[in-house]
Formats: structure tokens, C-alpha cells, sequence
């Protein structure tokens, strides 16, 4: 993808001008010196929400938990959503994730509102999108508590769609060990060359993010930190899966467009959503090249048609849970 596509995609996909999305990112309590978890509630069938205050965000955090079935222990999944990190996650309202692994015997953690975060520790404070500190958040102090409260084996793998498949990888490849699989699905994954940066600073500033408050400016050595291609080395150990379609519609894209009350807004939004997997499709394979020059495995999975929306997103869920549940000990079905 050229960066004259990839500047084609703040239109296609996001529409409005930077600025215009994201409400006020949630407020910081510098008083909050403290990580725990402080109260649960049950939100469905094997679904609580878990409220953890966190010493490194400053506020009161909410995570989903879906209870896997069978006698536990069982190893942890931790899912990650797209850009717009709704206050539940999308993989709950959009991605079928709850009928998915009903039964599966694997317990799965879900975030929300992270929406432009690229799940990392920023800089600095956000005058729009707030307080981020998702990496020390999602390494160092959701997994002691969650994993706790789930009696959980200690296996654990992570995997997002989208900006969360970035930075799923981005967490496994920095912190090695961690995660025994790790699957990115529809994403891209440098930050350190022209598309990686383009990319990034579209996920930032379609939600009125200042991009220079992530990682400060493009020269600045966090942007090489954070680059999954740069960084393929420390995933070697690291059971991996990519999955991505094509951007081309597929019969069910055109039903689904078909049945839409607004035909016209139905068109441009697919048309962000044919833009932005094309995308996605040529960083996963720039990102797999990677790895077959490496020698490091990867499991492959594309998808011959399907757009960057969120039914071809759930379709990925499947061949992923392929890759990853050998890898958690556990079986596949």
C-alpha cells in the first residue's frame, strides 16, 4: 500500500475530519496509587465485568470475562478490539465471541475503551483520548488479578482484529515468554517506515488523538520500539497466527448492502471497508515475508473475499482459534 492510499483511507474509512470522533478521553485521578480489583458484576451466561482500579492509568478500568466450560484450570485468551474500543467490546456486540467460546475450555478477557490507542503507553497525556497506559496495564497488572479471580492454568495467549491485532503482536514481540501464541487478525504491524507510520498516525488522529503524544515525533526511538518487523525476532518462540481477506466484496457483503435502509451510506462505508483490508492484506504479507526470511512460523489464513467490517472479522475467529488453542494445551473443538 502507498501512502497515497494510505492517505486515501483517513477518507474512506473515517469520514469526518481528526477530532470529530472521540468524546473526551476518560479522566485521570492522580490520587489513584493502587491496582486491584474493587467490584464485579455478572453481565450474562458466563459473562462478568471485572472493575480494576490501575495504579498506571489512573482510573477504574472495566474488563469482560467469559468463563470457559469444563473443569479448570484453564490457560486465558486476551482479545483486543478495533480503533473504536467501544465501552463494550465490539468482539462481544459485533463478533460473535460469546457464542463462539461457549463451552470452549478456555476462559477469554476482553478490554474496552481504548479506543486510538494502539494499546501502548503514550508519552503523554491526551487532551482527547486521555490517559494511555494499556501496555503496563494488559502485561504487568491485569494479568495477576484476572488470572487470579479465574484460577487460571498460566497459559495465556492475546489477539485483536484491526488496531488490536497491532498491538497484540506489538505486545507478544515485546515481551517474550508472555504469551505462547499470539494472532493478528486484519492488521498491519510496522510503525517505523512510511506505511507503518501512516497507518498509525490514521488510527490516532481519526479519533482526535495527538500522534505526537504517543510516541513524540516520527524520529523518536519509540517508533522503532514498537515495530513488529523490526522486533520479529523475539516472537521465534511464539506461536503465530495471521489472517486477513482480500478487500474484495463477497456475496455476503453485497446481501448485506443490499438489505441496508440507506444504500448510498451502505456504499461509502464499504468503501472505507474494501480500502482499509486491501491495507491490511499487504502488511500481512510485508509482515510474513518478515518471517519466512527469519525462519520463524507462522500460520497463514487468507481469505479470498471480505472487507474490513466486522462479520468478515468474525469469520477470522475460527481459523485463529485453530492456531491457538495446540498451543494453550487444549483442543481445538
Amino acid at each position: 500500500m502507498h501512502l497515497a492510499l494510505a492517505g486515501a483511507l483517513a477518507t474512506a474509512a473515517f469520514g469526518a475530519a481528526p477530532g470529530m470522533w472521540a468524546p473526551p478521553g476518560p479522566v485521570a485521578d492522580p490520587t489513584v496509587l493502587r491496582t486491584e480489583l474493587v467490584r464485579t458484576e455478572i453481565r450474562g451466561a458466563g459473562w462478568e465485568r471485572l472493575h480494576i482500579v490501575s495504579e498506571s492509568m489512573r482510573r477504574v478500568v472495566p474488563v469482560d470475562v467469559l468463563h470457559g466450560g469444563g473443569a479448570g484450570p484453564r490457560p486465558t485468551v486476551y482479545l483486543l478490539d478495533g480503533v473504536e474500543a467501544e465501552p463494550t467490546s465490539d468482539w462481544i456486540t459485533e463478533g460473535g465471541v460469546r457464542e463462539f467460546f461457549a463451552g470452549k475450555p478456555v476462559d477469554v478477557v476482553l478490554t474496552s475503551g481504548g479506543v486510538g490507542s494502539m494499546y501502548a503507553d503514550w508519552q503523554h497525556y491526551d487532551a482527547k483520548l486521555g490517559l494511555n497506559r494499556w501496555e503496563t496495564f494488559l502485561t504487568e497488572e491485569l494479568p495477576p488479578i484476572v488470572e487470579k479471580y479465574l484460577d487460571s492454568n498460566g497459559r495465556r495467549a492475546i489477539a485483536g482484529v484491526s488496531m488490536g491485532a497491532q498491538g497484540a503482536m506489538m505486545l507478544a514481540q515485546r515481551h517474550p515468554g508472555q504469551y505462547a501464541a499470539v494472532a493478528g487478525m486484519s492488521g498491519c504491524y510496522s510503525t517505523a517506515d512510511d506505511l507503518g507510520r501512516a497507518i498509525t498516525q490514521i488510527i490516532v488522529a481519526s479519533r482526535g488523538g495527538d500522534v505526537f503524544n504517543l510516541w513524540g515525533p516520527p524520529s523518536s526511538p519509540d517508533w522503532i520500539a514498537h515495530d513488529s518487523l523490526l522486533g520479529a525476532e523475539a516472537l521465534r518462540d511464539t506461536t503465530i497466527h495471521l489472517s486477513v481477506a482480500s478487500g474484495v466484496p463477497g456475496p455476503g457483503n453485497l446481501v448485506a448492502l443490499a438489505k441496508s435502509p440507506n444504500i448510498g451510506e451502505a456504499l461509502a462505508e464499504a468503501g472505507g471497508g474494501i480500502a482499509l483490508e486491501a491495507g491490511a492484506r499487504e502488511c500481512t504479507e510485508r509482515f510474513a515475508h518478515r518471517l519466512a526470511e527469519l525462519g520463524i512460523p507462522v500460520t497463514l489464513h487468507y481469505a479470498p473475499t471480505g472487507l474490513h467490517a466486522w462479520p468478515d472479522f468474525a469469520a477470522q475467529l475460527g481459523p485463529a482459534w485453530q492456531t491457538l488453542a495446540p498451543a494453550l494445551g487444549v483442543a481445538v473443538d
